[in-house]
């Protein structure tokens, strides 16, 4: 089996913890960048580092070149999107558009899309799996539908196999501090810990959200390149942690683990009001679970490297 993957935002949250584990599945990493300096990152000082300028057909297709796969994950974040959508469409769609393109020109086998759950609509609720109508409502979620279906058309055609990954809320330590990713909702909880001694929510916690730790991510990604072509049929995949639990339960969980850590309690805060109990949510993930992926869902391990990063960053 040929091993070569452009992985385009590699150096982000979810792509650095993918390219380790590519590289740690014998892959050869090929990361696109929009950074002028192509020096690789000291957590991956061997991965091998390529400019691309989004604009340019001819910057694509020369990144395409002699790889075999390409696992797309760069995007404008959702903060980034909601204060610029017509941007988010330029870059999570016409980009990503480009780049597929592309791909299908300098004959790459597979394209891995990296989508997001949201675009089943938002608050995530009920019971979600491929089948459920998407309803996007925010511009990020908008956006990466988009792809998507650009994505989906060509695995159709017979273009190139093209693979979708709708992928829930994950969590856990990036590769180094200097991510800016502090904003989600348990690494944000593990730098409270640190820096305030506390817990401090906005709400009850009552929402429920399906949380998948960001090593289960990166497998599924080495999963999705080594899989028969025969097992990805239609090319869409959720990907969530069959864990749904509410806001407040992962507080407590967190909270547990500074405990066992440090040996102290640490106060949890939230707005006193009356705590009612949230929408079903089971965000199903069968249709992958078929193709031989099993999660590990090492959740403790994921929280815990998360505070040891933050006590040594903050």
């Amino acid at each position: 089996m040929k091993n070569r993957v452009l992985l385009t935002g590699g150096l982000g949250y979810v792509g650095g913890r993918v390219a380790l584990a590519l590289r740690d599945s014998g892959f050869d990493v090929y990361c696109g960048t929009r950074r002028i300096e192509l020096k690789a990152p000291k957590w991956f000082p061997e991965m091998q580092m390529l400019h691309v300028d989004w604009e340019s057909r001819d910057s694509l297709v020369n990144l395409c070149q002699e790889v075999d796969f390409v696992v797309h994950l760069s995007a404008m974040n959702e903060i980034e999107s909601i204060r610029d959508p017509v941007g988010a469409l330029k870059i999570n769609g016409l980009a990503s558009l480009n780049l597929l393109e592309a791909a299908k020109l300098s004959g790459v086998s597979r394209f891995v899309y990296f989508s997001t759950a949201h675009v089943y609509g938002s608050p995530l609720q009920g019971l979600i799996d491929e089948s459920t109508l998407p309803r996007p409502i925010h511009p990020y979620a908008i956006t990466h539908k988009v792809a998507e279906d650009f994505v989906l058309a060509a695995h159709d055609s017979g273009e190139i196999e093209g693979v979708v990954v709708r992928l829930s809320n994950c969590f856990g330590a990036p590769v180094t501090s200097d991510i800016e990713r502090w904003t989600l909702l348990v690494n944000d909880l593990c730098r409270q810990a640190v820096i305030t001694g506390k817990l401090r929510l906005n709400s009850s916690g009552s929402q429920l959200r399906d949380f998948i730790t960001l090593d289960d991510v990166a497998r599924a990604v080495c999963h999705l390149l080594k899989l028969d072509r025969c097992l990805i049929a239609d090319g869409l995949f959720n990907l969530g942690g069959d864990m749904a639990i509410s806001i407040f339960e992962m507080t407590e969980r967190v909270a547990a683990r500074w405990k066992l850590l440090t040996g102290h309690e640490i106060e949890i805060i939230r707005p006193i009001s009356e705590h009612l109990s949230s929408p079903m949510l089971k965000y199903r993930c069968d249709k992958l679970f078929s193709t031989g992926f099993n999660l590990t869902s090492e959740v403790d391990r994921e929280i815990d490297d998360t505070l040891s990063l933050c006590r040594q960053a903050f």
